[in-house]
């Protein structure tokens, strides 16, 4: 019998807690991870069969302890630790939280897990590939393709980390605002991941998404002042918010300016705005926030010809000068086609060739602009240029149907 889809949906939304207690009662992070795989491997083997226990949480933790005191007991190099480790029973270990412990072990081992994987002596680069191997529960594969490098490269790059780590204490650091920027970074890839899978046959990973806005509503409960973290969630909110309305009956992409509004999530939104008016009243907006502010003028607006296209154009002129990268200023580009129309826009891509690496986005923009501008032949050209770079179906899907639409 093979895995069913919510099965699989259920494994992936419990890896990173299953690690996090894991890690937080043992250590040995790397050896850890490989505990929880297998422990993976056996649910996804015996749950077809059996049936998907009452507590599937308790079930991995407990057959992955077990895994993980086999490979201990088994490492030489260790035998300093293995009476302590041996003594301990997987159903004591995990029945309760740590002594003196006053929260949820489930949401606190995975927001702890978090700030372990973006530790200070790990580069931005190490912390991000790691969260997103051991948080975000994508594979190797996938966060190489994120990151444009060989799966053997990032491989590597995860196993360093995971070896920089080893023997860290599993604690909530004293001051966690010195490893906000990862954090935060890391879970904006994590959602972006989750709201637009890079590749496949499904346009959406629900779990990745829904995963990433619980786990930054935990570090806003944390950090309630703090605008960027305020204006992170927002943005996740805002964004979500429109889930429903962006795939058609067929699972095919439906582009924004097409969306059915009322199939948006109205209370997502308003706690969005909520969010957005009180972080930029406290001070200087960020990243971040700048981001969310954009989300919510396209969200607020009753319909796409209603978009105040010239507020949206003003906060990214202001986002540019705070992020000059190529994707924010490809972004701002749309906006100007929107205020000052589509050659305005196409000679702002002219300035971006060769910055946004192998992906799509550059090819689909120019397609759209072209296409508005009344240049068929080119647009189509762009169109397919943009299908045979994306890795996801309903994306090639959609581009080859704007093609197909500009055939004489």
């Amino acid at each position: 019998m093979s895995v069913t889809p919510e099965t699989e949906d259920l494994l992936r939304r419990h890896a990173p807690q299953v690690l996090g207690a894991l890690v937080r009662r043992y250590g040995h992070f790397d050896t850890a991870e490989d505990a929880v795989q297998e422990a993976l491997l056996a649910a996804a083997e015996q749950w077809p069969r059996t049936g998907v226990p009452d507590n599937p949480r308790g079930w991995l933790i407990k057959v992955a302890a077990r895994r993980l005191t086999d490979a201990l007991r088994a490492d030489e190099a260790r035998r300093a630790r293995e009476e302590k480790v041996v003594a301990l029973s997987p159903r004591d270990a995990f029945t309760a939280p740590p002594p003196g412990a006053d929260r949820a072990p489930r949401e606190d081992d995975t927001l702890t897990l978090l700030f372990l994987c973006c530790h200070p002596n790990l580069t931005p680069p190490a912390q991000i590939a790691l969260t997103l191997r051991a948080v975000g529960g994508l594979t190797t594969a996938e966060i190489a393709r994120a990151y444009l490098v060989p799966e053997a490269t990032m491989a590597q790059r995860i196993s360093r980390a995971k070896q920089k780590v080893r023997g860290v204490r599993f604690a909530r650091p004293d001051n966690g605002e010195e490893r906000l920027p990862a954090v935060l970074q890391t879970l904006y890839l994590i959602f972006n991941e989750g709201y637009t899978a890079t590749s496949g046959a499904s346009l959406q990973r629900r779990d990745l998404a829904g995963e990433a806005i619980r786990l930054t509503r935990a570090v806003h409960r944390l950090l309630p002042g703090h605008g960027e973290t305020a204006g992170l969630l927002a943005l996740m909110l805002l964004t979500d918010a429109r889930r429903d309305a962006r795939t058609g009956p067929h699972g095919e992409l439906v582009p924004l300016d097409e969306q059915d509004r009322d199939r948006w999530d109205k209370a997502a939104i308003d706690e969005g705005v909520a969010l957005v008016t009180g972080a930029l009243s406290r001070g200087r907006a960020g990243p971040y926030l700048l981001r969310a502010a954009i989300a919510a003028v396209h969200d607020e607006a009753p319909s796409a010809q209603a978009t105040d296209w010239q507020e949206i154009l003003g906060l990214y002129d202001i986002l540019v000068r705070l992020v000059p990268g190529p994707v924010e200023r490809l972004n701002r580009a749309v906006a100007v086609a929107m205020v000052r129309g589509p050659c305005a826009g196409l000679a702002e891509l002219a300035e971006l060739e060769g910055e946004l690496g192998a992906g799509h986005r550059l090819d689909a923009v120019r397609g759209h602009l072209l296409e508005r501008a009344g240049a068929y032949d080119e647009a189509r050209a762009a169109y397919e240029a943009a299908a045979a770079k994306t890795l996801s179906l309903p994306e090639q899907r959609y581009l080859h149907a704007r093609a197909a639409r500009l055939k004489p």
